[in-house]
């Protein structure tokens, strides 16, 4: 995707989970963003078991799934879920650390990041290439991890 169409997704996607962010309260925007990103580390662990450390036979399709559920959770525009109150400093059910709220230029980068490698871990999915798709596999944990040094309590 080029890059205006990218930034075009994402506004697009967080003007569509406004709405939706107005009728969740802070529990409820917590839960269901963890619920994503456990639901694209579950994923992400399918991708690892057989493209990267081969301890399940490799499968195209399943990696495609694997992928495209991947890049749905980076492109469903999570930013709506990440309200005032839903750090750590106001809820202790999460692991935000607050600084989230005072860099949001540093927040919009790892999520842009995120979605960039997610979209493309989809495209080499669909080609069947493992050795590709596990050397994206690390481009995506690379994502993650930025976004976890930044901004994710111990």
């Amino acid at each position: 995707m080029c890059k205006s169409g990218l930034f075009m997704a994402l506004a697009l996607s967080a003007a569509v989970a406004t709405p939706a962010l107005a009728q969740m309260d802070v529990e409820d925007q917590i839960e269901t963003r963890q619920s994503a990103f456990t639901f694209a580390s579950w994923n992400m662990g399918k991708i690892k078991a057989q493209a990267v450390d081969g301890d399940v036979a490799f499968n195209q399709q399943q990696m495609l799934a694997a992928a495209n559920s991947i890049a749905a959770v980076a492109n469903s525009g999570l930013g709506g879920l990440f309200g005032p109150g839903t750090a750590l400093d106001k809820n202790e059910n999460t692991r935000l650390k607050p600084e989230f709220f005072d860099k949001p230029e540093k927040a919009r980068e790892v999520a842009i990041g995120f979605a960039k490698a997610a979209n493309k871990l989809q495209e080499v999915a669909s080609t069947g290439d493992k050795a590709a798709l596990a050397a994206q596999f690390s481009e995506v944990g690379k994502s993650c991890k930025a976004c976890h040094d930044a901004f994710r309590a111990e």
